[in-house]
């Protein structure tokens, strides 16, 4: 269902606002680079420090923009069940085409307690959802035994997984005991590669802020078996996979799209804060490698 460059969208802010017209022209332009879906508050996205008001209106803005040209696939991941529920529901009032769901984080649940709040949401929820493994800001990590368990479960439901485990292994893993045609994405920009090596079909990615061509490019040569192709454009864009994470994140990806696009600051809101100088000349040198300023 899933395949291909699919940006983590971040959120433009203006004067501490969510920027409309910026997010609206921003997908546009995504678009029309070639990203192959959307996912919008996200955590490069800054869904923790929306409001729930904000975060299904930028859900809202971008399925709108969108216009079922590109699937949008919304961030709804929440460490209570019921709310996970809420969340789901409100992103499908708001257009999204799909969900992307986190486990849930700080409770630190058993592999049992990961399945049952899967299992609630599912009975409960109609929109296809993507599974999204990134233990290290979750802290809590779906093993991959309970990842077959609960698409096997629900085999309709769960269609994807953005694995950011940095596992490569796991894809392996996973093909092992799901059918064919689920979905595998990385969570990791500099492991893509190696990641469709081994069965991957795509990235969720925060590099294709940037350059989001360049990642398409990059996806399609993959698919399309050119592997020399696809190496050449993994080794052009590796150091902006790097600067991305120069410092923490977004603050890199916004300073970056702010020197591409003027009409999107580099704003963040507490407790992200934009980034250091450092990081900005990374960034700067990454860019200029890649060919994109």
């Amino acid at each position: 269902m899933f395949s291909g460059s699919i940006p983590a969208l971040i959120t433009p802010f203006r004067d501490g606002l969510f920027d409309e017209a910026a997010y609206r022209d921003f997908v546009e332009w995504q678009i029309a680079e070639g990203s192959s879906a959307l996912v919008p508050v996200g955590t490069t996205g800054e869904a923790a420090t929306l409001t729930k008001d904000e975060h299904f209106e930028v859900v809202r803005v971008c399925a709108e923009q969108a216009r079922g040209r590109v699937p949008v696939i919304a961030g709804t991941g929440s460490n209570d069940t019921q709310v996970a529920i809420g969340n789901v529901k409100a992103a499908k009032e708001a257009g999204a085409d799909a969900v992307l769901m986190v486990p849930p984080y700080y409770n630190r649940p058993s592999q049992e307690g990961i399945f049952r709040h899967f299992e609630a949401v599912a009975r409960e929820c109609e929109l296809p959802i993507m599974l999204y493994n990134v233990p290290g800001r979750t802290v809590t990590d779906i093993q991959p035994e309970t990842v077959i368990r609960i698409v096997q479960a629900f085999p309709d439901t769960f269609v994807a997984i953005k694995d950011a485990t940095g596992d490569l292994c796991r894809v392996s893993r996973h093909r092992a005991g799901l059918r064919a045609g689920f979905a595998q994405l990385s969570g990791n920009d500099d492991t893509a590669l190696a990641f469709n090596a081994t069965g991957g079909v795509g990235c969720i990615s925060v590099t294709a802020n940037v350059a989001p061509r360049l990642c398409a490019q990059f996806q399609k040569a993959w698919a399309e078996g050119d592997t020399v192709l696809a190496l050449a454009l993994h080794d052009r864009l590796f150091p902006l996979h790097n600067a991305m994470f120069a410092d923490a994140s977004p603050g890199p990806v916004k300073y970056a799209v702010s020197k591409l696009r003027p009409d999107i600051s580099g704003e963040t809101r507490l407790p992200m804060t934009p980034a250091n100088e450092a990081a900005r000349a990374a960034v700067d040198a990454a860019m200029a490698a890649a060919g994109i300023i």
